[in-house]
């Protein structure tokens, strides 16, 4: 951990079920040398605050004592991420893989209808979490996003990837918090899968999880219409994000096609990767940006939960929405979180579900539901 700079510090959380507390140390310099201080209590509460060098010491002596006690309370659970989730860092976080998702265009209610009557396609619940392929070789796991990214994951997400016996594999799946839901497999001691229909890679994807104590689980999967209806029905009734349909011979194909597919999501609420085109002075909102022919258009404001921090100007963030009016304006907007894994030129103004409306009803919008 130590490095030759001497401004050192590290805020890390902890989350478990009414504990929600926050430990801050760092180095610091004093008369002729340095001290290592330390702050701890509940996130959002006056912390208490001490010192691990009674003394000052020289700076080599203060990084060594920092690092023991950063390590102490990483074993103990804390980590450097806000939600308080410990992960498991790698040193090729941020290197290509050259491994890129499966990415899915979205349909309507009336092609949906048409899918659950279809025995050929069959249907998943849409996840609310981070897509993230994991891939274990031997005794390294690691965690790759949609930009195709190597990045870290969830520690206890990781224990049980390494625990899983098969030597080598690579899954496809979405994060949430410390679990894991997996829908597909791509590579199986060392063979690809991809250009195996979906029921096998399913199969052979079961079999893996299998192995997983409630961690990474497999995605309940609804084969025939009745059952379909029934999931969809529940799915609705539960608020959950949306469903995805899979042709059940379907090839895993990396990237989105133009058009179509044999992977199709039907979303409940609308969603929108945004770019922040700046925070509005004191209030806590942004203001948000699509592109549309290359120039930024823009779209509304949303409001930042005060338990998120206000993201920086050219950011990208998720918002849902109710809808969109013509010209892009954003009713009731709700910020869902920053999206370090989707570029800012994937925020196109073409991501929108619009209403149909007049004048009036832009107008409304802006004054009101956009803000």
């Amino acid at each position: 951990m130590s490095t030759d700079t001497q401004n050192k510090s590290i805020t890390l959380y902890f989350r478990d079920g009414g504990s929600d507390k926050v430990y801050q140390a760092g180095v610091q310099p004093k008369e002729a040398g340095f001290v290592v201080n330390f702050a701890f209590g509940r996130r959002g509460s006056t912390l208490q605050t001490g010192t691990k060098t009674a003394i000052p010491v020289d700076y080599q002596a203060a990084v060594k004592v920092y690092d023991k006690l950063v390590r102490e309370k990483m074993a103990k659970g804390y980590a450097p991420g806000a939600d308080g989730a410990p992960y498991q860092g790698t040193k090729r976080e941020d290197a290509v893989t050259g491994v890129f998702p499966q990415l899915l265009n979205s349909i309507d209610q009336g092609q949906a209808e048409q899918l659950v009557s279809d025995d050929g396609w069959w249907m998943q619940e849409k996840f609310d979490g981070k897509r993230i392929l994991i891939r274990k070789d031997g005794g390294q796991v690691v965690g790759i996003n949609r930009k195709g990214l190597a990045v870290a994951l969830p520690q206890p997400i990781a224990e049980q990837a390494l625990a899983i016996s098969d030597r080598q594999w690579l899954m496809d799946g979405e994060a949430i918090g410390d679990i894991y839901i997996a829908f597909d497999l791509l590579e199986r001691g060392g063979m690809d899968l991809r250009a195996e229909p979906y029921n096998l890679r399913l199969a052979a994807l079961g079999d893996l999880v299998s192995q997983s104590v409630c961690v990474i689980r497999l995605a309940d999967t609804a084969k025939d219409a009745a059952s379909k209806r029934s999931k969809l029905a529940q799915c609705r009734g539960d608020n959950r994000e949306g469903v995805v349909f899979k042709r059940f011979s379907a090839q895993y194909t990396p990237g989105r096609p133009s058009s179509g597919g044999d992977q199709l999501k039907l979303k409940f609420t609308a969603t929108a990767s945004c770019i922040v085109a700046k925070a509005n002075g004191t209030k806590r909102s942004v203001a948000l940006e699509l592109l549309e022919g290359g120039e930024r258009i823009a779209v509304g404001n949303v409001t930042i939960p005060p338990s998120q921090q206000i993201p920086q100007s050219g950011s990208v963030v998720e918002v849902r929405y109710l809808y969109a009016y013509p010209g892009g304006s954003l009713f009731q907007p709700v910020y869902l979180g920053q999206r370090d894994d989707i570029d800012p030129r994937a925020c196109i103004i073409g991501q929108l579900k619009y209403r149909a409306g007049g004048e009036d009803e832009e107008e409304s919008a802006r004054e009101g539901g956009a803000a």
